[in-house]
């Protein structure tokens, strides 16, 4: 599904973002791709997750990932980049509540490109916040054999157009 031309919020002066009424079920956004290099695995993990075979490419090749690989947090801010990319820096996001579901299903391997999708599978208004909308989305992060490394799903707050009122 292609994107249509975003229109710009209320508030947003000039630029175009994406609302609340933008993300209907069923909408897809392409994420990536992406390569992940050893130096910015290693780098990840020496600050946030050290264990060796995120840090040291011996430990990890005999650990039963097979090769030094990413941490799985460091999958999760990988994905996070590259929804910013693809759609939360052109709407009008207002944060997420938190995450729903995380699971690491494959090792990211230092080399692979990482490409996804990011598909909404539900929304509502918000009951306490009326100008914000809730958008249920639902994430799949591939390597380049194909293979699902990464699925997460979580919701975003995100602006709704005018005083909130109309769908």
């Amino acid at each position: 599904m292609t994107d249509p031309e975003p229109h710009a919020p209320e508030g947003a002066g000039n630029a175009p973002l994406l609302a609340y009424e933008d993300f209907h079920e069923g909408r897809t956004f392409a994420l990536g791709p992406m390569t992940v290099s050893s130096e910015e695995i290693v780098s990840f993990a020496t600050e946030f997750d050290p264990q060796p075979m995120h840090v040291d490419a011996e430990a990890a090749e005999a650990s039963l990932l097979g090769g030094l690989a990413a941490s799985g947090w460091h999958m999760t801010a990988l994905l996070m980049r590259m929804m910013a990319d693809s759609f939360v820096l052109r709407s009008a996001a207002e944060g997420a509540p938190g995450v729903d579901t995380v699971s690491w299903e494959r090792p990211l391997l230092a080399g692979d490109r990482i490409a996804g999708t990011s598909m909404v599978t539900g929304r509502r208004p918000s009951r306490s916040r009326p100008h914000i909308g809730i958008v249920a989305l639902a994430h799949t992060v591939t390597n380049q054999r194909d293979e699902v490394v990464m699925r997460c799903a979580h919701s975003m707050m995100i602006r709704r157009r005018g005083d909130g009122e109309a769908e």
